[in-house]
């Protein structure tokens, strides 16, 4: 070991194919972070060649980006619209949830309603059947019989009124909780948009697909029960 740490002293190390890297004296990262004003964007210089990092005909170019207070202590540490998703969960209901892909982030909107006395009711709409006969009617289950078994049948309570007789008498209410409510048609959308009309103890939060932040809409809005805001 000592005799291979002397004979490797002061010459360049031998890369494999897999660890053959750009050097990093041809990729320069240069923050400023001595700048106060955390709004104004920072930049980045880069030394880029024309056929890759490292050519011997490269030249300099400015890589210019904005940031901000939530790139030096993780965006997911603030969330000031917190207070407004409270408010228009009281005000609208039923909204409709737009997550980003990666995922994690409904996680905060999910705690801040559990802290305010909520209790929850989690279900996948591809396994839902019909929203009004599995949340507010008995309603049948065939169990798998695998083709040898006879077909049985097996009845079960409304999902929302069994669960809203077990409350406690301090919860605030419950929130049916819907992931992957994209696959549902428009008329089952309008049911779970009127919920909480049926159920006022009930609130609908629905999945209906991905954007690039967290972000929501009145449920009456996205099934066409209510005329969309002009912009």
């Amino acid at each position: 070991m000592a005799a291979s740490a002397c004979l490797n002293y002061g010459t360049q190390a031998i890369r494999g194919p897999q660890q053959n890297r750009p050097s990093r004296d041809y990729c320069i990262t240069n923050v400023f972070m001595g700048n106060t004003d955390l709004k104004k964007p920072v930049t980045r210089g880069v030394r880029i060649g024309k056929t890759g990092l490292g050519d011997s005909s490269s030249r300099h170019s400015a890589i210019r980006c904005s940031m901000g207070i939530e790139d030096f202590i993780g965006g997911d540490l603030l969330k000031f619209d917190l207070g407004q998703w409270l408010s228009d969960v009281e005000e609208h209901k039923a909204l409709a949830i737009y997550t980003p892909h990666e995922g994690g982030y409904e996680g905060r909107y999910f705690t801040r309603l559990r802290y305010q006395g909520y209790y929850f009711l989690d279900l996948t709409a591809r396994g839902l059947g019909d929203p009004e006969t599995t949340l507010l009617k008995v309603h049948p289950v065939c169990p798998a019989h695998v083709g040898k078994q006879p077909i049985a049948r097996w009845y079960f309570p409304p999902e929302i009124d069994y669960r809203l007789e077990a409350l406690p008498p301090e919860a605030k209410g419950l929130v049916v909780w819907i992931i992957e409510a994209k696959v549902l048609s428009k008329s089952e959308l309008q049911f779970l948009a009127l919920l909480p009309t049926l159920r006022p103890k009930v609130r609908v939060i629905a999945e209906c697909g991905n954007w690039r932040k967290f972000t929501w809409k009145p449920l009456k809005e996205i099934s066409g029960l209510m005329a969309e805001p002009e912009a």
